[in-house]
């Protein structure tokens, strides 16, 4: 695992900071801004304000990062109803990540107890107060989810791992299927993500999608539940790009293949498939904005 030196905050354009994974080549967050797309990408699609009127809430974070996910989750549950009783999980690959957050002074922004409670995770991973459990789980998803599959249901969970193309581990058929079991009937999960072969996979894990708002970029995210109440719609666009090549999800039967072997079984598949090839869409619709 990686020293938490090598993690030299960024600064991005909402005034927060982020850092550069050298792992997988990109940074944790959008270069927009970092706490930005916590509350625009994450909290606001999930509901969470409304949810807090209720007296508890489950919360799983998969890919806790740096915790901003987490710490945007409290202040605005708490802001709302500062009674609210939390259950939370955390899954992250690298333990040096949210220390290093709490070792350059990033989490101090949030309202107290905040600051607090994501020192306290980062070096003991574990919370017990009247107010929240918390639990931060170390390893590779695919495996700590599956503890988590078999005890624990969440009113929202976020999922956050890098992009598919550098990290599909997190973004296969099998994996979105244990996040799915996760959620409770009424929940909802989040992503930043609005590629094709992700919102299928969800899709096969029975949930129905929809489409949030653009942050930072062109591109929306995704919000799925159970149930259709209350997601945004698709678009046409977004509902044909669903019958592309582009909506081939990724695979990874026993959950411990390599990225690159991934990638590789999904590009045969879709050089093998009948669907339309997603250039042919593309430039469809680049005609018709024309």
């Amino acid at each position: 695992m990686q020293d938490t030196s090598i993690f030299t905050p960024q600064q991005t354009d909402d005034g927060s900071f982020t850092f550069f994974s050298a792992e997988f080549g990109e940074t944790f967050h959008s270069s927009s801004g970092a706490i930005e797309e916590a509350v625009l990408k994450f909290v606001n699609p999930l509901d969470l304000r409304r949810k807090a009127q209720q007296p508890s809430l489950r919360l799983l974070d998969v890919c806790y990062g740096l915790g901003y996910n987490t710490a945007a989750a409290l202040a605005a549950i708490w802001e709302v109803n500062p009674s609210c009783s939390l259950e939370l999980i955390a899954l992250e690959l690298d333990p040096a990540v949210p220390k290093a957050a709490i070792a350059h002074n990033l989490t101090s922004t949030w309202p107290d107890p905040i600051p607090e409670i994501l020192t306290q995770l980062a070096t003991d991973r574990q919370i017990q107060t009247n107010q929240l459990q918390a639990t931060l789980l170390i390893g590779d998803a695919r495996t700590t989810i599956k503890q988590v599959s078999q005890r624990f249901q969440a009113d929202a969970i976020f999922l956050d791992p890098f992009s598919p193309p550098k990290g599909p581990q997190l973004w296969t058929v099998e994996f979105l299927g244990l996040v799915a079991s996760c959620l409770k009937p009424e929940g909802k999960l989040a992503t930043y993500s609005c590629s094709a072969a992700v919102r299928t996979a969800l899709m096969t894990a029975g949930l129905y999608i929809g489409s949030t708002a653009p942050v930072g970029r062109r591109s929306p995210g995704t919000v799925a539940s159970f149930t259709l109440n209350d997601l945004p719609p698709l678009s046409q666009q977004e509902q044909e790009h669903l019958r592309t090549r582009a909506a081939i999800p990724y695979r990874d039967q026993n959950l411990c293949d390599p990225a690159q072997i991934i990638l590789l079984r999904r590009k045969i598949e879709q050089e093998t498939s009948s669907l339309e090839p997603t250039a042919r869409w593309k430039k469809r619709w680049l005609m018709t904005q024309n």
